[in-house]
């Protein structure tokens, strides 16, 4: 039991240190040819060349080093942050040029629309202090670190989606019991366009950059951006029932564009929902599973598990190997099993990797062995 129980205790903290900087140097390597790039028109270029050469190393240090890389994990915060910093500014020039509408034409229904996108500008808020927050440092408190912030931010955007659908069709149903004329119909019809195509860029960026970097939180946001897009079409439609003598054009539409965006929370819901319960896509239990078994020594895999914290996964394996292995060979196809782990599956920040003997495979195993180790000797 010795031989083959908890064999990452202390070792694997310095193998995963080593092991997995080469899975970064080879995620990497596309940057390291851009380096080498460089280094070429450094050597052609001339003086300004070299100048730019060696201001661009100093604001973003080259190496091809895979310790002097920056973390996956820190980079696709920064992309996160990114995403959120230029939505926020996508979204404020389109809420500003519909301000400038709503003086101009006193829609009320327009008014109702910009408040909705700086609503949904806003949002961004508690998105991008999780992803600071997730670039702390583990604690003795927080052993895994502060990942988890994203899920937190991810529920108060549901909930905002779900506010998103009360007031739409609260409006609707007031503005059905009570009709009321719409002004300036050729500008609020073209504000209800810009805000159309403002979200819906905004729901495009953020939602492709949410699924690149494995951010739930950053999808389901993309997604209420999209619903405020539907809620300006609702004013680009009601504009032209307006024009049309259609004083129930405005609050029929708002009804579907409510309906709309309680489709749009439900998915939001459910893809938060799975990550706040620890689900992951199956094939990525299968990717895992092939790349263990494929590994010299592993004689079968008992059972793999795999959690998303934050927009990076963490994995646990648990391994059948040859009884008669001593200690550092059974810990050699653990390490060499975690290196290829990080290869086979996408975004993984590290793996526990645990071999039991042939003879003994299997938890269940554990107690009976602890009991027995413990008996008096006789």
């Amino acid at each position: 039991m010795n031989d083959h129980d908890h064999l990452h205790e202390h070792d694997d903290h310095e193998h995963d240190d080593h092991e997995h900087d080469d899975h970064e140097h080879d995620d990497h390597e596309h940057d390291d040819h851009e380096h080498d790039d460089h280094e070429h028109r450094h050597r052609h270029g001339g003086r300004l060349a070299a100048w730019w050469h060696r201001l661009a190393h100093a604001v973003v240090p080259h190496s091809h080093d895979s310790r002097a890389k920056i973390d996956p994990a820190l980079e696709s915060s920064r992309d996160g942050l990114r995403a959120l910093w230029i939505s926020l500014v996508g979204l404020g020039v389109t809420a500003v040029a519909q301000a400038v509408i709503v003086v101009l034409s006193g829609s009320v229904a327009l008014l109702g629309d910009t408040l909705h996108n700086v609503a949904d500008a806003l949002t961004a808020v508690p998105l991008g202090i999780a992803f600071l927050l997730g670039r702390r440092a583990a604690t003795r408190a927080y052993t895994y670190g502060y990942g988890r912030a994203e899920d937190l931010a991810g529920i108060i955007i549901v909930a905002v989606i779900a506010a998103s659908a009360v007031a739409a069709a609260w409006t609707a149903v007031t503005r059905l019991l009570h009709p009321t004329d719409v002004a300036h119909l050729p500008w609020v019809a073209a504000a209800g366009l810009v805000g159309f195509v403002g979200n819906e860029l905004v729901a495009q960026y953020r939602i492709r950059v949410g699924r690149r970097i494995g951010s739930a939180a950053l999808v389901a946001d993309g997604l209420h951006a999209r619903t405020d897009g539907y809620t300006s079409l609702a004013v680009l439609a009601a504009a032209g029932g307006a024009a049309l003598g259609w004083r129930w054009a405005d609050p029929v539409v708002g009804l579907v564009i409510a309906v709309a965006i309680t489709f749009v929370l439900k998915d939001a819901a459910r893809e938060v929902y799975r990550r706040l319960m620890d689900a992951v896509d199956p094939a990525l239990v299968d990717q895992a599973e092939t790349a263990l078994r494929a590994v010299d020594g592993v004689r079968d895999v008992a059972a793999v598990r795999l959690r998303w914290i934050g927009h990076r996964l963490h994995a646990e394996a648990e391994l059948v190997v040859d009884a008669d292995l001593s200690l550092v060979a059974a810990h050699e196809i653990a390490a060499d099993a975690e290196h290829q782990l990080t290869h086979a599956v996408p975004r993984l920040a590290g793996a526990t990797v645990h071999t039991d003997p042939h003879s003994h495979p299997g938890r269940h195993h554990h107690p009976d062995l602890s009991h027995r180790r413990r008996q008096p000797f006789r």
